[in-house]
């Protein structure tokens, strides 16, 4: 079974107007001790108080551990679920705990919590399900993507056009928030793998809306990426799948509704 921790003693911050008591940051991490610390410090810096859940998805190193003496509460998983497992474990928590908002970052660092206010206030004022944090945009950090991810982004973008109705200039980007109808369902339904272009369509099929804003993306604090062609051509067969699986259920569910 998974273990929650929540300190005994959080640390507290000044109060700020950024503060949200319906919202909740999930930070999924796997091996992230060389970069989780200085992430938990940053958002803190940014959302003092906000409340903060790190799943650890069963770390070979002492990630969990260095999440909680940073003061966030943790939810360590008994087995190593991959990234889809771990969103869908804190998804599943936060709408347990009763959370309005849940808003996704990484953990090794790319992403900047000064951000995490936009896309809250976007999502509570404009009435969407979802609010994307995109690279791409006018106004974004301007973020260069290497040569091989740039085209598997072109990719999916030109796949999902017809399928969601609208451009998704950022169709991979993993700083998402969610409203609680969004939440509801995906603590039930979400993809294990890859989980960021098929979650847009289960999002679509449930007649859910989403919006992008643009977002800093910064290199990576620690590591180096693991993409390589081979990789990139398995992810493309692997997300396209699941995109025409979910269609055909979504769809297949609404004929035997009728």
């Amino acid at each position: 079974m998974p273990t929650f921790h929540q300190p005994l003693a959080r640390k507290t911050f000044p109060p700020s107007h950024e503060t949200r008591a319906d919202l909740l940051v999930l930070i999924p991490a796997f091996n992230e001790s060389a970069c989780i610390a200085n992430v938990l410090r940053e958002l803190q810096a940014v959302m003092p108080g906000c409340a903060v859940v790190v799943v650890d998805d069963c770390s070979e190193d002492d990630t969990a551990e260095l999440a909680a003496r940073e003061g966030a509460s943790v939810l360590r998983l008994p087995h190593h679920l991959g990234l889809g497992g771990a969103v869908q474990a804190g998804y599943k928590l936060a709408y347990e705990l009763g959370y309005q908002v849940v808003i996704r970052i990484d953990g090794d660092g790319q992403h900047d919590p000064r951000d995490i206010p936009v896309i809250y206030q976007t999502l509570r004022e404009s009435g969407v399900e979802m609010v994307i944090g995109s690279r791409f945009l006018p106004g974004s950090s301007g973020y260069k993507t290497t040569f091989l991810r740039g085209l598997v982004i072109r990719f999916f973008r030109l796949i999902l056009r017809p399928i969601l109705g609208q451009t998704v200039r950022d169709p991979t980007s993993g700083f998402v928030g969610v409203n609680r109808a969004a939440l509801g369902v995906f603590s039930r339904i979400f993809p294990l793998e890859y989980p960021e272009i098929e979650a847009l369509v289960v999002l679509q099929r449930c007649v859910f809306r989403f919006r992008e804003v643009p977002c800093t993306m910064r290199p990576r604090a620690a590591g180096v990426s693991t993409i390589t062609l081979w990789k990139s051509a398995y992810y493309v067969v692997h997300v396209l799948l699941g995109v025409f699986v979910n269609i055909l259920k979504y769809d297949l569910r609404r004929l035997g509704g009728k």
